[in-house]
């Protein structure tokens, strides 16, 4: 097994081997990472691909000043945005009928969620919420950088993060009627 800065060299070398061995040992978590900005596991696919494609064009320029999974989930992150983008959706301004209302007080004791159920409940997020709650919430960017990222405002960012956050209690509330911290 190769070390990633073998990986990392044998790709600026433009050597196939080595492409093939940094897609297979980064694709997986990736893939995961596109679904979670996607509606469809062939639109996650087509963004992976695309992202690796910007990744060896541009690997020479990793100075290995950060982690190299960071720099290379950054690239995934902004191909997903540029195609949601080029897509034409509206995925910041969205506002749905009703979520300005608080949250309802609940009763009753904590109940666990598994990942894979919250992965779908994120899915099912109107665009503007599932973007800015994954970059939030789940990768881990400030408002700062999102509002930077998407060209919007820092409120915005905020708002969009409170919105998803009513929008996921709502849908579990009604589809499991149980009580998630979020």
């Amino acid at each position: 097994m190769y070390s990633e800065q073998e990986l990392i060299d044998g790709c600026v070398s433009n050597k196939r081997e080595f492409q093939k061995l940094l897609y297979q040992r980064f694709s997986g978590n990736l893939l995961s990472l596109c679904f979670r900005y996607c509606k469809s596991k062939e639109e996650a696919e087509d963004i992976l691909q695309e992202g690796f494609l910007k990744i060896f064009k541009n690997i020479h320029k990793y100075r290995g000043t950060g982690s190299f999974e960071g720099w290379i989930k950054r690239i995934i992150i902004n191909t997903a945005l540029e195609e949601l983008r080029k897509n034409k959706r509206e995925f910041i301004t969205e506002d749905i009928d009703g979520l300005r209302i608080q949250p309802e007080s609940f009763d009753g004791g904590d109940s666990i969620i598994n990942t894979k159920d919250l992965m779908k409940y994120i899915q099912a997020l109107p665009d503007g919420y599932k973007i800015v709650f994954n970059l939030f919430v789940i990768e881990g960017y400030s408002h700062g950088e999102i509002s930077e990222m998407l060209n919007i405002s820092s409120g915005t960012s905020k708002s969009q993060l409170s919105k998803a956050r009513i929008y996921l209690q709502k849908m579990m509330l009604a589809n499991e009627r149980i009580k998630v911290q979020i």
